[in-house]
């Protein structure tokens, strides 16, 4: 298993909070960057936020003061913590390790390696 994998979605009210987590390969070794993406319904595939070797973050303006990324090394861990969540952040939000050193939020899907299945995300108003 070399893909990331994502937990921690699930349907929550308007205003809740949500922490998202991508567990990364162990046999993939360490990143340059990792991000979170996510897509709804009908719509493209956009970067949400994303984080480098050295804990360089950036992230999309529709989430910026609202969500958090980081990382834990040692696990091999990517977090996503979601607050004040709205109807808008209704979507698949997907993980993905080995982008580019130089990644951002708003780098391409396709620029990283290993990209997971996964996990769904609904906010009801």
């Amino acid at each position: 298993q070399v893909q990331p994998v994502e937990s921690g979605g699930g349907s929550v009210q308007a205003g809740g909070s949500l922490t998202l987590s991508c567990a990364a390969s162990r046999y993939t070794g360490s990143s340059d960057c990792m991000g979170w993406f996510r897509q709804a319904p009908g719509k493209e595939r956009e970067g949400v936020a994303t984080i480098t070797r050295d804990a360089r973050t950036t992230y999309a303006d529709s989430v910026k003061g609202r969500f958090t990324i980081s990382q834990d090394n040692a696990k091999n861990t990517l977090y996503l913590q979601m607050n004040s969540l709205k109807p808008e952040d209704t979507a698949m939000y997907y993980c993905a390790t080995h982008g580019p050193s130089d990644c951002y939020s708003g780098s391409w899907w396709a620029e990283f390696d290993y990209r997971g299945q996964g996990t769904q995300v609904t906010v009801s108003s």
